[in-house]
């Protein structure tokens, strides 16, 4: 069993910028994907970055790319998402999850684990 919490949301004006961070209690953190996905009211869960558990490789939407970048520190068992550069549209829930394997890293259903997400509100 994983436990993920997420932290570091909030409300920033368009332009700016935030750092989430999502702490997981597993004991073995490197044997996880983790992914960052997203929901907007009346919309449905969006993917927006993965990053695999060596930390070599990662995957993001198009959406996001050149304004976001994701990262791991293996030590602290922690996953962060740098989001620069906000616009209004990236206002939602957001949400931390984790893997042990698959194939397609924007699938949500894919992802094992789940925190309980984190409010981003972007102001115009």
């Amino acid at each position: 069993q994983v436990q993920l919490v997420e932290s570091g949301g909030g409300l920033v004006q368009a332009g700016g910028s935030l750092r989430l961070s999502c702490a997981a209690s597993a004991r073995t953190f490197t044997a996880y994907h983790m992914g960052w996905f997203r929901q907007a009211p009346g919309k449905e869960r969006e993917f927006v970055f993965a990053i695999y558990n060596g930390g070599g490789r990662t995957v993001s939407a198009n959406s996001v790319r050149r304004r976001f970048t994701i990262s791991r520190d293996n030590a602290k068992n922690t996953v962060y998402l740098q989001m620069n550069s906000l616009k209004p549209e990236d206002t939602a829930v957001y949400y931390c999850a984790a893997a042990t394997s698959y194939n397609d890293a924007s699938n949500p259903s894919n992802y094992h684990y789940w925190g309980q997400g984190t409010q981003v509100t972007v102001s115009s």
